[in-house]
């Protein structure tokens, strides 16, 4: 159900269109191929802005503010350090070795270097986030909880994913106003048990149909065995791709469903506001899936419509709670930003193109 606008619940709203968003895609597309990808740090630019903009709060949008020149500097600085450790790889393996043992202590610290960037490079109502994790913190989200998830045969990923979700959101600051994430544990078990059943449930439901198939027509395939009837095999297979499809398919969704609902209705940002989320799984799948097979039958097309489409839909079933006037939120923290805010983007601005 999409959210409605109340005395104190404020929709978020997605106002960019299909055939707006294709123009600039296209030409995205096309001048990072004509210029071997450079162009595509200008392209991440333009799609982000496009995005920000077009997502509003109580008339209010988001917004981003990196350049093109910032994010190709990240991206050379990752291109030289890869040539760099070929080299030295190829030439001296015991220091390349040691290198790469050290890159993994060093990954943390890309990533909040990462996320800080990103933060500050955004936005809402000319008010910026930023984000203040430290290495100790993420040294022990991005690299002990991963090794104890692979020890634990990944039996605690949802405790992974809590994790990193509860770092990133309580560490980030809208002007000086905290986030604050209060998951429960429980909700993460229940969305990773939901997916998991509806995957079981699929075989199972296959083994069964594929039982019943062999008592009834058992006779005609044993005679395509015999004659190695390649009808027979191409059958197999079609049902085997049926079934990873629907089975395995839908479950990153039914979890991203139920983690982001109890993510959004579990975050406070301080003054009072609450933010709301009732995405639908079963909604998400049908979006997903029909999207995925659109863009498939056009040949990638219909990609830009597909992006859009979901983002309307996120978009939709996410609001806030207020706990007190918009304007004066925004006018108190436009206040107790400084302007130091605007140069450290531009000394700490570097993206170095990782998932945060």
């Amino acid at each position: 159900m999409v959210f409605e606008q109340t005395s104190d619940t404020r929709a978020f709203e997605f106002t960019g269109s299909a055939k707006e968003w294709f123009g600039i895609w296209i030409v995205n597309l096309l001048l990072s191929i004509v210029t071997i990808g450079i162009y595509s740090a200008w392209a991440k630019v333009r799609t982000k802005k496009y995005f920000y903009r077009n997502t509003h709060v109580e008339g209010r949008n988001f917004d981003y503010h990196a350049t093109g020149g910032q994010i190709l500097k990240g991206r050379l600085i990752v291109i030289a350090a890869i040539i760099c450790f070929q080299i030295i790889l190829a030439l001296l393996p015991v220091i390349g070795l040691i290198l790469l043992i050290a890159l993994i202590f060093f990954y943390p610290w890309l990533l909040i270097r990462a996320m800080i960037f990103n933060a500050n490079v955004s936005s809402f109502s000319n008010v910026r986030f930023n984000f203040n994790g430290t290495y100790g913190q993420g040294f022990k989200v991005y690299l002990f909880y991963p090794i104890l998830c692979a020890l634990t045969a990944y039996t605690t990923l949802p405790i992974l994913d809590r994790t990193m979700k509860r770092f990133s959101i309580n560490n980030h600051r809208l002007g000086t106003a905290t986030f604050e994430m209060n998951a429960g544990i429980g909700a993460f078990y229940k969305a990773a048990f939901l997916a998991l059943l509806w995957v079981i449930s699929v075989f199972v439901i296959a083994i069964f149909g594929m039982g019943l198939s062999f008592v009834g027509f058992g006779e005609d395939i044993l005679w395509s065995l015999e004659k190695n009837d390649p009808t027979l095999l191409f059958s197999i297979m079609g049902v085997f791709y049926a079934v990873f499809f629907i089975g395995f398919i839908p479950a990153p969704f039914i979890y991203q469903a139920f983690t982001r609902n109890e993510v959004y209705n579990t975050t406070l940002l301080k003054g009072g506001h609450r933010l709301r989320s009732n995405v639908s799984a079963p909604q998400l799948i049908w979006i997903a899936v029909s999207n995925l097979v659109v863009v498939v039958f056009t040949g990638g097309l219909m990609l830009p419509w597909a992006q859009i489409r979901i983002a309307r839909y996120l978009a939709d079933h996410t609001a806030v709670d207020l706990g007190g006037s918009v304007d004066d939120f925004v006018g108190q923290q436009e206040k107790a930003t400084s302007a130091l805010g605007d140069a450290y983007t531009d000394i700490e601005g570097i993206d170095v193109g990782l998932p945060v």
